[in-house]
């Protein structure tokens, strides 16, 4: 393996396999919800991510680009992904030590390697996997291949599923058909076809992201990078390189110009995670950016124009913060344009046996929940809200085994 001097991975320079390691802290994966298949193209060749981005498109697939490997490991820490489309030429990692990291600490995300070398785009996999299968024929389609189907629901989503009348009308990724979710969607849906900012808040847990994703999917921008950055999870050291780029020299350590996250989300969406947790020192940039779609590197002169949607999500009350002046009132009204509240798991009870069978569904397709297993759910005030019933689910998961019925004892709150 080999590192061309250093790279930042979360906010840290890393000089060596092991620091690189260091850098990301064990959590467990995320696992995929109900929706698009979130495929991460690793890749420093833009001609390729052209290409791909071109073929792997909505509903079915998510597409979401990584120019190095340092920024996959950071986009994987923080996001769920199914599938990993790796570039064996990578400017930072050697491909197969990799290939290797990504596997070991995220078991869930199955890696595939692009062979370009032929001008011809190869899936390499020894023993390829249901949706490798099916990506390859996405690529390469064949006249007499067969037109791919969606899988029958497993028994637990099936039972909720007929109860409810079918699948949730709502958006990509997102599982719930209460009122409450019911407006989200319809918010999500209206603004997703403008290039307005959009402001998601709610409290941790209740799927923020997932809304911002929506966003990206449904709209006029969805073949382009959906670029995330957490605000919360970078020091404020490093935030602005993050953000703006800089160029060679403008600091000890910058060996090599980089752009940043909000140039690279050219085309595309950046959402900023978090937003709450940015520093007002960056405030004011963050501002001029969203004001003037143009940003300037550290230790750059040229300001670079960009074309940029922008969407925020927070679990913080900035109103109040703007009172504290904690928050830019500025930057505040930009940000609110269109605000979209994700409410909280005890506000949509309706939504949790839906929730749960899509959770067991995906942790033991084999199993079917009991009356006596959901009436504990229903009533339970989840405070955590739908990362801590995933949690539970997972867990019960675990206990229940090789039995086809969850019941109350698998269940542990």
């Amino acid at each position: 393996m080999y590192l061309h001097e250093h790279y930042v991975v979360r906010g840290r320079l890393c000089q060596s396999e092991s620091q690189i390691m260091s850098a990301l802290p064990i959590s467990e994966p995320v696992s995929a919800p109900a929706g698009a298949i979130i495929t991460l193209l690793v890749s420093p060749n833009g001609r390729l991510r052209r290409e791909l981005r071109e073929k792997i498109v909505p509903p079915r697939w998510m597409l979401v680009e990584a120019q190095s490997g340092a920024e996959a490991f950071e986009y994987l820490h923080d996001s769920r992904v199914d599938l990993l489309l790796l570039d064996p030429m990578l400017p930072d990692l050697e491909s197969t030590e990799f290939s290797s990291m990504v596997l070991e600490r995220f078991p869930e995300t199955q890696v595939l390697t692009l062979n370009t070398h032929t001008g011809q785009l190869v899936l390499g996999s020894t023993s390829p996997t249901p949706l490798a299968t099916e990506l390859s024929s996405l690529l390469h389609p064949q006249p007499s291949a067969p037109v791919p189907s969606w899988p029958v629901p497993p028994p637990a989503l099936q039972s909720v599923m007929s109860a409810r009348g079918g699948p949730d009308p709502g958006l990509p990724n997102v599982i719930g058909g209460s009122d409450a979710m019911r407006r989200v969607s319809e918010l999500t849906r209206m603004v997703a076809q403008r290039d307005t900012t959009v402001l998601v808040t709610g409290e941790s847990g209740t799927g923020k992201d997932l809304i911002a994703q929506a966003v990206h999917l449904l709209s006029p921008r969805h073949r382009h990078p959906l670029v995330v950055i957490n605000c919360a999870a970078i020091p404020e050291a490093l935030l602005e390189a993050e953000l703006f780029g800089y160029t060679k020299g403008s600091f000890t350590g910058a060996v090599q110009s980089r752009i940043g996250r909000i140039h690279a989300a050219h085309g595309g969406t950046l959402f900023l995670d978090e937003i709450g947790d940015m520093p007002l020192s960056l405030q004011s940039k963050i501002l001029r950016f969203l004001e003037q779609g143009e940003v300037q590197r550290i230790g750059g002169n040229d300001n670079l124009k960009v074309d940029v949607r922008v969407v925020a999500a927070t679990n913080a009350a900035l109103p109040q913060m703007v009172q504290q002046k904690l928050f830019r009132e500025d930057l505040y009204f930009r940000l609110a344009i269109f605000p979209i509240r994700l409410p909280p798991l005890r506000e949509r009870f309706g939504d949790v046996p839906r929730l749960a069978a899509t959770f067991l569904a995906r942790f033991a397709p084999h199993a079917t929940l009991t009356e006596e297993a959901l009436a504990m759910l229903r009533t339970h005030p989840w405070p955590g809200n739908v990362r801590e019933l995933r949690n539970v689910m997972e867990r019960a998961s675990i206990l229940l085994g090789n039995e086809r019925e969850l019941r109350g004892e698998h269940v542990v709150l």
